[in-house]
C-alpha cells in the first residue's frame, strides 16, 4: 500500500555535511568586525579621523585585512549620526564582552562616551525655545 521511502529525510541531521562549520568565537569575531565597521562608517561620516583609525585597526586586526574606509555621505544631521554611532557602539562593546576582547571592549565604551559627550554638547548649545523677557 505505502511505497518506501528512498531518499534520506530532510529531517535527518547533517553531521557528515561537507561544508566548513565555524566555532563560537569565529561567529563572534564576524559579528565584531561587523558591528565595528559600521561604526567606522558613521565615524567618517562624521569627520573624526583619529577615532577611525583605532576603529580600523580593530577591524583590520579581526578581519585579517583592513576595511574599505566610508566615502559617501548622508545627509544625516550630525546629531542623528551620534546617536547611530552610539548604538553601534554599544553592539560592538556587547560583542566585545561576550567575546573577552577587551582592547574592543575598551574601545566600544570610549566611542559610546564620546558620543554621549558629543550629544549632550549639542543639546546644550542648541536654544531652548522659551522666550527670554517675555511676560
Amino acid at each position: 500500500m505505502y511505497e518506501p521511502i528512498r531518499s534520506p529525510s530532510v529531517h535527518t541531521p547533517a553531521d557528515d555535511a561537507d561544508f566548513p562549520h565555524r566555532s563560537r568565537e569565529e561567529e563572534l569575531d564576524i559579528q565584531l568586525a561587523g558591528h565595528l565597521a559600521a561604526l567606522l562608517a558613521v565615524t567618517d561620516e562624521l569627520g573624526l579621523d583619529t577615532a577611525g583609525d583605532c576603529i580600523a585597526e580593530q577591524v583590520a586586526r579581526l578581519r585579517g585585512a583592513p576595511p574599505a574606509r566610508h566615502a559617501g555621505l548622508t545627509a544625516a544631521a550630525p546629531a542623528d549620526l551620534h546617536r547611530r554611532a552610539h548604538a553601534l557602539a554599544g553592539r560592538a562593546l556587547l560583542v566585545a564582552a561576550s567575546r573577552a576582547d577587551t582592547t574592543a571592549a575598551i574601545l566600544s565604551a570610549e566611542r559610546m562616551d564620546a558620543h554621549t559627550a558629543a550629544l549632550a554638547a549639542a543639546a546644550d548649545a542648541a536654544p531652548s525655545g522659551q522666550l527670554v523677557g517675555a511676560h
